[in-house]
């Protein structure tokens, strides 16, 4: 058994490392060996959150006041260090989420360095536009920012969520509060550290702590301008109703309960390849874009079900740090608690059966960690409870279908609508569904297909405001102001 070495990650307020105000600490463990303490992060308080408030506001002058080009270097100056030790970025983060090294923890450190550059890149792109007004008027806009962000993270994807909002909200001019998630706060302390090496004090800033706590109290904080959060719709509506009763801005990135529709025609490696990266289950299911709603045609139901159950069965589940591991481990005990309530019910549900796992390990080396096996269940039907709700898991549902109106009106039967993929070669097919279904990220042929610009954000209960992109930055981050000038008119002669 490894000796880790337990010491204490600050919180970053006001360019300096800091504990708690109320002088007490917690503990963080590693998924991957139960109750193992790896580190210690400050128990923040309402005090803490107030003290970053007000750094936050007073650096904001001078941040939004900087020409973008000075705002566009600082990102890029952090992009370069975050490359530099992108291998320790991903080592921790495999430590702090259980996510695996290879498969998972370098791609999204490799993630949060592309998206540091590229709004860098468009921080010039923050302007607004003139109008025709006639020769007496100057009329134009201005796309100024919104003062201080408050960004709530999650802990299954920390780094790249952070990526998500924090350069987008930097390169439009306003200064930033990150709240770490509970169970995986080390990666973003150490981002704060970065960053704070390559900016002024104050324009970001890092807290740990209870959600109920310091979520609460970003959220509610007059002088919090906008809430970005990421995570469950439960704790998101709760979110939007505190920042909402004082009319703060607000985006929201939630859950999902995704579709993958196969077409009889697209049978093939590539889909099964594709199928396994939908799936997410190198992420151990948890992902809110993860493919967890099977439908298969039922002229190839049983011939994919089998080949993709030999290809999930075949992933290795281990240790995050392990080179080997293609799937690490579940965030903590009550997650896996969670999911293993949905197998006993996947099980006990009349008509369903486990064609794949279906069960947690029940002996071996798994068992020093919170780690599940890829689950596929087949017989489903979209009004299961495991079609659903969002298991977080891997664990898949394998639904049935005939006709494509059928499986278009399933797809659309759910309060979620963030991503969807749909499987087939023939044009029309696969457009029309694609355009047909409720959701804000359609794949076509592919599990995977985002790249940095592109707008990602979810409909319905999936949440509002998007994000990746620079449509999503000018209309997350920035708000217009209309000016008008009477302009006096020149003497001629």
């Amino acid at each position: 058994m490894p000796a880790w070495e337990v010491r204490d990650h600050p919180m970053w307020i006001d360019g300096e490392p800091v504990s708690s105000f109320s002088g007490q600490w917690r503990t963080v463990e590693n998924p991957a060996h139960r109750e193992r303490v790896i580190a210690r992060v400050p128990a923040g308080t309402e005090v803490d959150v107030n003290r970053a408030v007000l750094t936050a506001r007073a650096a904001f002058p001078a941040w939004r006041a900087l020409h973008f080009t000075g705002r566009s270097k600082a990102l890029l100056a952090i992009a370069d260090e975050l490359e530099a030790r992108a291998e320790e970025f991903a080592r921790l983060t495999a430590l702090d989420t259980g996510n695996a090294l290879r498969t998972q923890a370098r791609p999204e450190a490799t993630t949060m360095v592309a998206l540091f550059r590229y709004f860098a890149g468009i921080a010039g792109e923050v302007k607004g536009t003139t109008l025709p007004a006639g020769e007496n008027q100057l009329q134009y806009t201005r796309l100024e920012p919104l003062g201080v962000v408050a960004a709530i993270l999650p802990w299954n994807s920390p780094l790249m969520i952070a990526a998500f909002k924090v350069p987008a909200a930097l390169a439009a001019g306003n200064t930033v509060i990150m709240k770490a998630a509970d169970d995986a706060p080390l990666t973003i302390l150490l981002l704060a550290e970065v960053c704070n090496k390559h900016l002024p004090p104050g324009v970001v800033n890092a807290l740990t702590g209870r959600g109920s706590v310091i979520g609460e109290a970003l959220a509610q904080h007059p002088g919090v301008d906008k809430v970005s959060f990421t995570g469950s719709t439960e704790v998101g509506r709760g979110v939007a109703a505190t920042a909402g009763a004082r009319l703060a801005h607000m985006s929201l990135e939630l859950g999902g309960k995704n579709p993958s529709i196969v077409f009889p025609d697209a049978v093939d490696d590539e889909l099964l390849d594709g199928l396994l990266l939908a799936s997410r289950f190198t992420r151990q299911g948890q992902s809110c874009t993860a493919g967890s709603r099977l439908f298969l045609h039922q002229d190839i139901y049983d011939g994919v079900l089998t080949r993709l159950s030999a290809k999930l069965g075949a992933l290795r589940v281990g240790d995050p740090l392990d080179e080997a591991s293609d799937m690490g481990a579940i965030i903590n005990a009550k997650q896996h608690a969670s999911i293993n309530n949905y197998l006993d019910e996947g099980r006990a549900t009349a008509g369903m059966k486990a064609v794949l796992g279906g069960n947690a390990p029940i002996d071996g080396a798994l068992t020093e960690g919170y780690y599940h096996l890829p689950t596929v269940f087949s017989g489903g039907r979209n009004d299961f409870r495991l079609s659903r709700e969002e298991i977080f898991g891997p664990v898949l549902v394998a639904i049935p279908w005939r006709d494509t109106a059928e499986v278009i009106r399933m797809a659309n039967d759910s309060n979620y609508g963030l991503a969807a993929y749909v499987w087939s070669h023939n044009l029309d097919d696969a457009l029309n569904t694609a355009h047909q279904i409720e959701a804000g990220w359609v794949q076509v042929n592919q599990g995977g297909g985002q790249v940095v610009g592109q707008s990602y954000g979810g409909y319905k209960q999936s949440g509002m405001g998007r994000e990746v992109s620079l449509e999503g930055m000018l209309a997350g981050f920035t708000q217009t102001k209309q000016i008008n000038v009477r302009l006096r008119g020149t003497a001629h002669g």
